[in-house]
């Protein structure tokens, strides 16, 4: 049996970018500091919506959910490369490229964002 390797940290990401990271094969996470971290992060679809985007990404026909989950954690993904000069089309110039790969989606799991990299609030709200 293979073991599961969970996160011990998660990235917050407006939506609709935490979407297509995990479901539609967005490769690079653009950030303005670059991180030496590796291996699974939560990505975590912050409150905050990026209207400019969503519109840019429909004028490119880009497939979309008619609803976007926000404020919680989305799925994990890989960090496999830091690097400024990307080949990839979602990597934008004068910014660090965190290099994604292995999206998984998970269960909605409502939390609360943060700034950077973060240990994620999980409660169990079974009682």
């Amino acid at each position: 049996m293979t073991k599961i390797e969970l996160p011990k940290v998660a990235i917050s990401v407006r939506q609709p970018w935490a979407w297509l990271i995990i479901h539609e094969g967005k490769n690079v996470e653009n950030r303005t500091w670059p991180t030496g971290k590796r291996g699974p992060v939560y990505i975590h679809a912050g409150k905050k919506f990026d209207r400019a985007g969503y519109l840019f990404l429909k004028e490119h026909d880009v497939k979309m959910p008619g609803i976007f989950s926000p404020g919680g954690i989305i799925g994990i993904v890989d960090i496999v490369d830091c690097v400024q000069d990307c080949n990839s089309q979602w990597a934008e110039s004068e910014m660090w490229h965190w290099v994604l790969a292995n999206p998984r989606p998970v269960k909605f799991i409502p939390c609360k964002g943060k700034l950077g990299f973060f240990r994620p609030e999980i409660t169990d709200d079974k009682d």
